[in-house]
């Protein structure tokens, strides 16, 4: 931006702000106070500042006749301004700075003209409590950087896992089941060059947007962020499904029905299947004020619904145990049916004769059937008489029967208390807080895929979706970026090709076997935002700081001699606020490395990974 531009704005800033000797110590603006006012809405000096021509320009929005100010852009820039060269706002909150109608921004005539509008959140996960109650910090990328964002990453620290144990590969095939660590949104792309249109099935259960999932921002934006983070991640999944495939989606009633209308946009409102309800819990919720909403929901939307296979589940010998053959019938087992008909027919009130010449009147709504068709099914006996001739017994014959329909089976689906059983059977105790139970993921992959279909779960968790599926002979994807991978995840899978006697393996007589391929996103950058989202003390801080001036990949409008310990202003942050600003000036192109860029020298890249990263990406990648 214009120097000039910038600091007319300023003076104009410093010139109200003078008429209030609250906020000031001399010379030194006191910016805590002014921001604690203004976020406490402060009528006198929000109008003050809105009464000036400059700052309303830059900090006001017209919505029909009223003016919002924007209060926590306001706040940024006093904030952080002395950190970002050119820009009266933090980079990542250029948002709808104009001139002459037209958009500003460094090198480009488009930047965002409202909050997270076309834009690419990118979202990470920074705390190992196994409780998944994860940390998210997001960044709004311009669009020219968004395909630098979105190449392909390099995948390193590659491991098989089968029943010999572990071991280093350099190959990869289309047999391999593959369990990604790094962040979903980078992964899902570097996923496309080898599996776009591929997967028959994916299942997520991402964060739900509530105040204990770690989903909090210290915005006003809370909910369009939440919206845009999983609007970004449904697009690419939709890339990678195949056109006669499903996505189901596990979510609370908190954000589910926004929800609905951001995949009516991305999938087609027509290709919408259901909106399935199913009690996660057994427990009962009586403190609700109207209603209780102690439950989740299943959203299911196809690629296209035209290419969709019915889903059915298989039959199981509950589904079978009134299946009976008590007179011998050579088309096999048989249960009763009703003969009465659905609705009142006047016309099927007939009388039938029985063997012993008796009357057989009809039910109150009528015969099933006209007496022309029930005459043939008698002859050909899928109708026949009670012993006592007293009336008549429909045949519904098991050998007609296909799967389930599924609008029967979803409360045999399981609980969370009864996955939290699943896992403390597994690890000796309870890892997860909300956990999936095995007996929901295999119904849900019994009714969508068959064997040998592929499936993707990108907010992997404790792995049940890829535990289930290599119980049920199908293929997986899994991507988690949070250490408990290790720790949790990959370990449970071990357990699953050792043969553990949990969740459903009775019920599909699981033995063990399968095998996957393990693989991490090459970090760069997001190597310090790791570090950062664990420290604790202002001496951890200092050493990472020191790091990242020698060796991270910065924002090039940063100002890097003003963030160091010694300044004035970043010394008066909080703790927080100082990662805050560290993770800000990282340059979000170089989170993890790119496959274009595996042959330069600079990375010192292993002969074995770039052997296993080009059998991966075969000719694309480039």
């Amino acid at each position: 931006m214009n120097s000039t531009i910038e600091t007319t704005l300023l003076n104009n800033i410093k010139t109200v702000l003078s008429d209030f000797p609250e906020y000031w110590d001399e010379e030194t603006l006191l910016k805590n106070r002014v921001i604690e006012d203004l976020r406490n809405y402060d009528e006198k000096v929000i109008t003050a500042l809105l009464s000036n021509d400059k700052i309303k320009e830059a900090y006001a929005l017209s919505v029909g006749d009223m003016t919002i100010f924007k209060v926590e852009e306001f706040i940024e820039m006093l904030r952080y301004k002395t950190y970002w060269e050119n820009s009266y706002t933090k980079y990542r909150n250029e948002i709808g700075l104009t001139s002459d109608g037209k958009y500003l921004n460094y090198n480009t005539d488009v930047v965002l003209d409202f909050p997270f509008k076309d834009c690419v959140l990118e979202g990470g996960m920074s705390n190992e409590d196994e409780d998944k109650k994860e940390v998210y910090y997001h960044n709004v990328i311009a669009k020219e950087e968004i395909d630098t964002l979105f190449s392909p990453k390099v995948l390193t620290n590659m491991n098989k896992y089968d029943k010999d144990g572990e071991r280093e590969v350099t190959e990869f095939n289309d047999n391999d089941n593959l369990i990604i660590k790094g962040n979903n949104l980078l992964a899902l792309h570097t996923l496309k060059e080898r599996y776009a249109g591929k997967v028959k099935l994916i299942y997520i259960d991402p964060p739900y947007n509530t105040n204990n999932d770690g989903f909090n921002y210290n915005d006003s934006f809370n909910h369009s962020t939440w919206l845009t983070f999983m609007k970004n991640r449904l697009e690419i999944a939709k890339e990678l499904l195949a056109e006669s495939g499903s996505i189901w989606i596990n979510i609370d009633s908190n954000e589910s029905h926004y929800l609905n209308v951001i995949l009516d946009s991305i999938f087609n409102r027509n290709n919408f299947i259901a909106d399935i309800v199913w009690n996660h819990t057994k427990q009962s919720k009586n403190d609700e004020r109207f209603f209780s909403r102690h439950y989740n929901h299943l959203i299911v939307y196809s690629k296209n619904k035209d290419l969709l296979d019915n889903f059915e589940a298989p039959r199981t010998k509950k589904d079978n145990i009134n299946y009976k053959n008590p007179d011998n019938d050579p088309k096999g087992l048989w249960r009763s049916g009703d003969v009465r008909s659905p609705n009142l027919r006047e016309t099927l009130k007939y009388n039938i004769i029985a063997p012993d010449n008796s009357i057989i009147s009809p039910p109150d709504n009528g015969w099933r059937w006209s007496e022309k068709t029930v005459k043939e099914k008698i002859s050909t006996g899928e109708i026949i008489f009670k012993a006592d001739n007293s009336g008549i017994i429909r045949k519904i014959y098991l050998s007609d029967q296909s799967g389930r329909t599924p609008e029967n089976i979803w409360l045999n689906s399981g609980t969370t208390r009864e996955a939290n059983k699943e896992l403390k059977g597994l690890f000796g105790k309870a890892v997860f807080s909300t956990p999936k139970p095995e007996g929901l993921l295999k119904t849900v992959i019994e009714l969508a895929t068959n064997e040998n279909d592929l499936l993707l779960d990108f907010f992997m968790g404790s792995a049940t979706t890829q535990a289930v599926a290599m119980k049920m002979n199908r293929k997986f994807i899994g991507i988690e970026q949070m250490d408990y991978i290790n720790t949790v995840s990959v370990h449970r899978l071990q357990k699953v090709i050792e043969g553990e006697q949990g969740g459903i393996s009775k019920e599909v007589d699981w033995r063990g076997g399968g095998s996957f391929v393990y693989a991490e996103l090459d970090s760069l950058n997001q190597h310090y935002i790791d570090k950062l989202n664990e420290i604790a003390s202002e001496e951890q801080l200092e050493t990472i700081l020191e790091e990242m001036m020698s060796s991270a990949y910065l924002n090039f409008k940063v100002e890097l001699n003003k963030v160091t310990v010694e300044d004035d202003h970043f010394s008066t942050l909080s703790i927080d606020e100082k990662k805050k600003v560290l993770i800000d000036v990282l340059d979000m192109n170089q989170l993890y490395l790119n496959y274009s860029e595996i042959d330069d020298t600079q990375y010192d890249i292993s002969e074995e990974v770039k052997q296993f990263n080009h059998s991966f990406y075969g000719q694309g990648g480039e």
